[in-house]
């Protein structure tokens, strides 16, 4: 084999990597804000889904998005927690971003969460520490969540 022919796969694998970078970041997600799970699951039907929207049935897979505050002794400890239930047939790969807003509309914090290999009737739970201080007057807001089926 060639020394031209050794490098032509990894230019190849590098160009596929990049192309799907930008594809997924160009067609990832709704940028509006939409609130939180009320922490029961969500059952009814989008009225106008357009393509790329997720349905309401699909969102309804994150059963539980809140805050939890243990903070103590003068030190915040605040976190979000998370529930996904796979209701599909099928292994499922999620994620979501989320934002964090305070009373007067300003956002004080944002993160992605991802949920990868959640199979068919698995509910799994998580969290994740934020740096927020309090949780007095602030709302949770889901601006994008995307899944994907795993096989």
């Amino acid at each position: 084999m060639s020394q031209h022919q050794r490098r032509v796969g990894p230019v190849i694998a590098a160009v596929a990597v990049g192309t799907g970078l930008v594809f997924g970041s160009a067609c990832a997600g709704d940028p509006s804000t939409t609130p939180t799970p009320s922490g029961e699951p969500t059952t009814r039907q989008t009225q106008s889904a357009t393509p790329g929207e997720r349905s309401d049935e699909e969102r309804g897979d994150l059963v539980r998005f809140e805050l939890s505050d243990r903070s103590e002794g003068g030190t915040s400890d605040i976190r979000v927690v998370w529930t996904i239930k796979n209701n599909s047939d099928r292994t499922a790969t999620y994620s979501w971003e989320w934002e964090a807003v305070d009373a007067k509309g300003d956002r004080v914090a944002r993160k992605s969460q991802p949920a990868t290999d959640v199979k068919p009737g698995q509910t799994i739970t998580g969290e994740h520490r934020t740096t927020l201080k309090t949780t007095d007057g602030i709302k949770l807001n889901i601006t994008g969540f995307h899944q994907s089926r795993a096989d």
